[in-house]
């Protein structure tokens, strides 16, 4: 905000003559540095030595008036001082905020999508163990939650009964076992999630679960979180940490 020395004089109630020789003397560092707190103090300083210096010794300015005046240039530099304080912590806090994100990296989480990747965990013998994760949320509690996984041409692989379920974000695994019991080959699917509550079907949020593998602080102080499948999702799109 920058502060003429005009408006200031009227504010300070200088005496008629005073004006234009306080203006020469503060003009530069009102509309100069005017910008900060301290530039406003020198300003306000000035100013008021300039209007005792230039009083009327028939009325002179009443010791209220001063004291008044210098209580709200204290009122403004404390404002300015806070303002400052809060910023450095707000920084700090973001920065704290990034650091801790980075705990989240090597984990799997639950983000909105629909596709299921389906890969070996362990090899026992001549078999390997297969599994893929996957999760849904639900508005209200459902009699009956059934989720159907789909191969690339969209032929249906398995149909998993989950039964009843409560609201909220649930999970689901899959050891890639398929309807005529064959094991299904790794690599992706996709599924849907069907849910009905009194006969009455229910609409559920299907998401994907994906490992986080870094951190991206953001210039507005946020973070993204980088997925193993090449996208970014900030904090408040995660529905679970696995």
């Amino acid at each position: 905000m920058t502060v003429s020395s005009t408006n200031l004089s009227n504010l300070f109630q200088l005496p008629t003559g005073t004006a234009a020789g306080v203006t020469s003397g503060t003009s530069s560092t009102a509309t100069g540095t005017g910008t900060g707190t301290q530039s406003l103090s020198n300003t306000f300083l000035q100013l008021l030595v300039a209007q005792l210096n230039n009083q009327d010794p028939l009325n002179p300015v009443d010791n209220s008036q001063i004291t008044s005046q210098m209580a709200q240039i204290s009122t403004v530099t404390g404002i300015g001082t806070l303002n400052s304080t809060v910023s450095q912590l707000v920084s700090q806090l973001q920065q704290s905020q990034a650091v801790q994100s980075t705990q989240i990296s090597g984990h799997t989480v639950l983000v909105p999508g629909s596709s299921l990747t389906l890969a070996p965990t362990s090899t026992s013998g001549s078999s390997q163990n297969m599994v893929a994760f996957g999760g849904f949320s639900l508005p209200q509690a459902a009699d009956s939650v059934t989720v159907t996984v789909k191969d690339s041409s969209g032929a249906t692989v398995k149909t998993i009964n989950l039964g009843s379920l409560g609201a909220g974000v649930q999970d689901f695994s899959w050891t890639g076992s398929s309807d005529s019991g064959a094991q299904a080959a790794a690599g992706n699917y996709s599924y849907s999630v069907s849910a009905t509550a009194a006969g009455q079907s229910v609409s559920a949020t299907a998401y994907t679960a994906q490992q986080v593998v870094g951190v991206a602080p953001q210039s507005d102080g946020t973070v993204q979180f980088l997925l193993a499948n090449g996208s970014q999702v900030g904090f408040s799109s995660i529905a679970q940490i696995m």
